[in-house]
């Protein structure tokens, strides 16, 4: 049984919101915007991507557990492993035994292999990895992915059967590749560990705009047009919600600032759903 906040759920900020931040600039971005915690990128998604290194610097790790404890943010979840062709699970373990050390509950994956069957292969191998940390894997569906739709992932969630397995559901994504939110009902509350959070125009942008819409297209929550408070209703009451919603908008500010903004909209977005009442989520109307 997933524990789960009894009222307004836990709050996290993923790397990608403000990717430019170094995990220690990203650990004070989250205290300035309140959040509780904080999703840090320690695997780069492709080998040409460029991340501070985190594993294997002491130093750095050090850095990162003094900031956590002044300033009482945690850290949700570890980021991103991108299974593909080139995934070799083995290499994965200093990250996420640094992940573990960090406090991390979790992995995040995304499925971007074409061969279905070395997808799952890897992906079992990683949520062992994963467990013998004491840590659990989540599963997204991204839009320019290959496993890109609800229904794909927890296809593979039931291939695999891994126990330490559940399913991440991104709101930018789930929409842009047609979810409809009683679909999410009709999931095992189980497998919804967290979910992704972001607010983007209706319109879609078109195939080739995907990518770019997802990596720093994106709008802090209650500041686009997608169905949010549906989209948050349709999960169990008190599911962790992490900010994922890089935003060109404010991409020249300092990383605090951007921090601080995201976290105002994020909670007057939490106030307008929950209301005074943390027990019970609002109607669109703010009725209760």
């Amino acid at each position: 049984m997933v524990e789960r906040a009894t009222g307004r759920p836990k709050l996290s900020i993923a790397h990608l919101t403000i990717m430019d931040a170094s995990p220690v600039a990203l650990v004070e971005a989250a205290a300035a915007g309140r959040f509780d915690a904080i999703g840090l990128r320690v695997v780069p998604p492709m080998p040409t991507d460029n991340l501070i290194q985190v594993a294997g610097d002491e130093a750095m790790i050090r850095s990162i557990e003094q900031r956590l404890a002044d300033t009482g943010v945690s850290v949700h979840d570890i980021e991103a492993v991108w299974l593909s062709s080139l995934t070799d699970v083995k290499t994965l373990a200093p990250a996420i035994e640094v992940g573990a050390r960090l406090g991390a509950k979790n992995v995040l994956s995304v499925g971007f292999d074409t061969d279905q069957g070395r997808l799952r292969a890897n992906f079992a191998a990683l949520c062992e990895m994963a467990a013998s940390f004491g840590m659990g894997v989540v599963l997204e569906p991204i839009s320019f992915a290959e496993v890109k739709t609800v229904g794909e992932a927890l296809a593979t969630l039931d291939a695999v059967g891994a126990p330490n397995a559940t399913l991440l559901v991104d709101a930018l994504h789930f929409y842009r590749m047609g979810g409809r939110t009683e679909d999410l009902a009709a999931i095992n509350p189980d497998r919804l560990l967290y979910l992704h959070l972001c607010d983007a125009p209706l319109v879609h942008p078109g195939i080739e705009g995907l990518r770019p819409e997802g990596r720093g297209g994106r709008s802090y929550p209650g500041r686009g047009e997608l169905p949010l408070v549906d989209f948050v209703r349709a999960f169990p009451k008190g599911t962790t919600i992490v900010v994922e919603a890089p935003c060109r908008e404010y991409a020249n500010l300092p990383t605090a600032e951007r921090g601080r903004l995201c976290g105002e909209a994020t909670h007057a977005f939490v106030d307008a759903l929950y209301g005074e009442n943390p027990d019970r989520q609002s109607n669109h109307d703010g009725s209760k």
